[in-house]
């Protein structure tokens, strides 16, 4: 008899026990919440091209020259690689080029001012 009431006595705290649990209110996050931190900005857009310009590497100073050299010496193959298949894939630098009797692969070099003038800089197979 008295294992009986033990047992009871147990069942009924387990079954309060379980009761209270499931009438808790759910936890609020403290009012005092840290904002969320912002998203990164996304890259600025390329600026469309207004203006291609041309140039040999011979019509440059000598300085130029040299750091054209030295910016072309550090690029892989492959970066030139992109440069050329992303020439040959834009319309209008390609007929600029081809106004001039060239191509792509004499294309070494190129820079975009943020106002949309691309410079090419080309040298002719030596």
């Amino acid at each position: 008899m008295r294992r009986i009431t033990i047992l009871a006595a147990g069942a009924g705290l387990m079954f309060a026990t379980a009761a209270s649990a499931q009438q808790q209110q759910p936890v609020q996050p403290p009012a005092t919440t840290m904002p969320a931190p912002a998203a990164p900005e996304a890259p600025a857009a390329a600026p469309t091209i207004k203006s291609v310009t041309i140039v040999d590497i011979e019509e440059l100073p000598e300085a130029t020259q040299t750091q054209v050299d030295t910016i072309v010496a550090q690029q892989g193959e492959a970066d030139l690689e992109k440069l050329r298949s992303s020439i040959d894939a834009m319309p209008e630098i390609k007929s600029a080029l081809e106004a001039k009797g060239l191509t792509s692969a004499h294309v070494i070099a190129a820079s975009m001012t943020q106002d949309g003038a691309l410079t090419l800089v080309t040298k002719k197979a030596s």
